[in-house]
This record gives C-alpha cells, structure tokens and sequence, in this order.
C-alpha cells in the first residue's frame, strides 16, 4: 500500500473481473480527484486477463490496496470485504466501468456534511458512450419489488437536475456511511450480483437510514442502460433476487396488499421474455427463488424483528402505480421523440 493514511475519510471500493478494458481509466478518474483524503480498495474477483499485473506500483499517487480473491465471488460479496479492510468513514462504491468526474468525491462528502439526516447517497449518473443521456439518477423501488435506475435513457439536460430524497443509490457509483452499512450486515451474498444495491437500500430504509440523490456528483457509466438489454446470467440473478428482496423486506403491514402487484410482475416478465425465446432463464430463476424460500423466509423474521421505521415511511419511499414499471420503456421512446430531448449538453 503506498501513501499509508491510518484515517482517510473515504474509502474507495472498486471490485473488479477481467476489467482491463476500463481500470485504467477509472484508476486514472480516482487520481484526478480534487478530494485527496481517500483510499482505494481493490478487490479482485479472480481476473485473469492481466489487468492487475504491477497494480501498486503503476499508481504511486494512490493509497492503493489491492486484495486479489482466487475465484468470482461475485459483487456482492466483494463488496463486503473490501468494506472489513476498509478505514474510512465514508464507503464509496463505484464500479471499474464508471468514471468519475474530478470534483465526484467532494461533492460526495460536501452532501454528506450538509445533510447529516442521510445516511447514503446516489451519485447522477451518465452513459459514458452517450453522456447526453442519463444512465441514472438514484434507484426507485416499485411495491411489486421491481426497481430501477431513474430517468435511465431520459436527456441528461433536462432531467435528474435537482437534489432530492431517493429510495437507494446505485452500488456503480453511491456512497454510503460505514456505520449503516455494516449495521445491517452489507450486501446479501447469496444475490451474487444483481439487485443486491436495491435489497441493501431496503435493509437500510428498514432501520430509518435515508437516501439523498446528488446530481451535481457525477460519473459516466459504460454499463448498459437500455431496458432488457441483458444476458442470460444477469436476467437470472435479477429475476431471482427481486423475488428474496421482496419476501425478506417488505413489511408486514403491508405484504399481502403488495403481493397481488408482486405475483403479477412475476406473471408478466415470464409471458414477456418467453415471447422473446428466453422464458427458460426466468423459469429458472422463479424455480430457484422458491428453492432458497425457506433461507429467505429466515432472514425475514431477523430484519423485520429489528426494524425501525414505520410502515407508512417505508411506503412513502416507493413507487405504486400499478402500471408504472411496465410503462418505463414508453416513457422513453415518447421523449425520445422529441426534438429537443437530446440537442443539449449536461
């Protein structure tokens, strides 16, 4: 580790597999930094395309630690280590595929002293391919257990301008304090990947935590942020974990109200990816799902026995219009039509 800091402020999580086509950029990003007092820690997931060969010593400028795992782990995981080695107050996710602006950081922890009733925050992100456009600005979370990432695809000059409360951050880029994090125990291992940010933003909200979006920290995020454009291992883990969020988090109060909405995002996501040749995938993550039922029923009865905020909190912070979540896609090419949509720079 070079440039030992025994008391950063922040502290960089960035997990990485076969990320060569983006680390260096992200690593150069993270150097840029007007905020100097962080750390980064790098947890690998086992790559093995070289990406991590001379890691240390080709960023002299960086309070750099790099924890190299032997296999995939996944994110989920990866992410909970990084946070047990980490040593600053703040966790700071950010993916090797999202490159932050210089001032990302600042405007980060400058929220975070601003506004000490929020415990997490949600950065504006940008589609590094297409900055004109939004990748997101903050997670949304319907009632049915469905989430997304708002306004992903809307016009970047004219939407996610203004700071406001949010259900939860997208882990690419969020931050989060240490304390609530591990309070409630980090990500869920047993999601693997996908959906994990939104079941951790849950557990969060559960315990009174809140969410502020910042729009005026910013990455541009390479990951995709067209709706369905998927591969099969994502559409599983996705379809799967919404399903163990959802049972594991919703309160009590109001778990049968939302289960019909529940059942029937199920319901249409299974006719819908079976129209398009790919309802085997989401067969197997519902079959899967009922398989770990039993587990997830048991940290059920754990996060609901600790919860501390009220139901009719918990239902302010989520979305629900029926229709709302099957409706994204509409919204986005109606907009999309429009002339002006994408003329303007962010």
């Amino acid at each position: 580790m070079s440039n030992f800091d025994p008391h950063p402020r922040i502290s960089v999580i960035l997990v990485t597999w076969n990320s060569a086509a983006t680390l260096t950029r992200c690593l150069g990003c993270l150097a840029a930094q007007t905020l100097k007092d962080f750390e980064v820690v790098l947890v690998d997931n086992g790559s093995t395309d070289g990406s991590l060969d001379g890691m240390e010593s080709r960023w002299p400028g960086l309070i750099l630690r790099v924890e190299r795992l032997d296999e995939n782990r996944g994110f989920a995981a990866a992410n909970n280590l990084g946070a047990r080695l980490a040593r600053g107050e703040w966790l700071a996710m950010l993916n090797a595929d999202a490159f932050p602006e210089p001032d990302w950081l600042e405007k980060l922890l400058r929220a975070a002293e601003r506004n000490p009733e929020f415990s997490f925050f949600a950065s504006r992100q940008l589609q590094a391919n297409s900055p004109q456009l939004l990748d997101g600005a903050g997670d949304a979370l319907h009632i049915s257990g469905l989430a997304w990432r708002r306004y992903a695809s809307w016009p970047a000059a004219q939407f996610g301008l203004e700071p406001e409360e949010v259900f939860s951050p997208c882990a690419a880029a969020g931050l989060y304090s240490r304390q609530a994090f591990l309070q409630v125990g980090g990500f869920d291992e047993d999601f693997f990947s996908y959906h994990e940010d939104v079941d951790l933003g849950f557990r969060l909200r559960l315990q009174g935590f809140r969410c502020l979006y910042v729009p005026d920290a910013v990455v541009q995020h390479v990951g995709s942020a067209t709706l369905g454009a998927q591969s099969d291992f994502a559409l599983y883990h996705w379809q799967r974990n919404f399903i163990w969020s959802f049972i594991q988090n919703m309160p009590s109060a109001f778990l049968w109200e939302a289960l019909p909405a529940h059942l029937m995002a199920n319901f249409i996501y299974q006719i819908n990816y079976t129209l398009r040749g790919r309802g085997g995938v989401l067969l197997k993550a519902k079959k899967d799902a009922l398989r770990g039922l039993s587990r997830a029923l048991r940290k059920r009865r754990e996060i609901q026995k600790t919860r501390k905020a009220s139901s009719v909190e918990l239902l302010w912070s989520m979305e629900r219009g029926w229709l709302q979540p099957y409706l994204l896609g509409y919204h986005i090419r109606k907009i999309s039509h429009q002339p002006s949509a994408i003329s303007h720079k962010p």
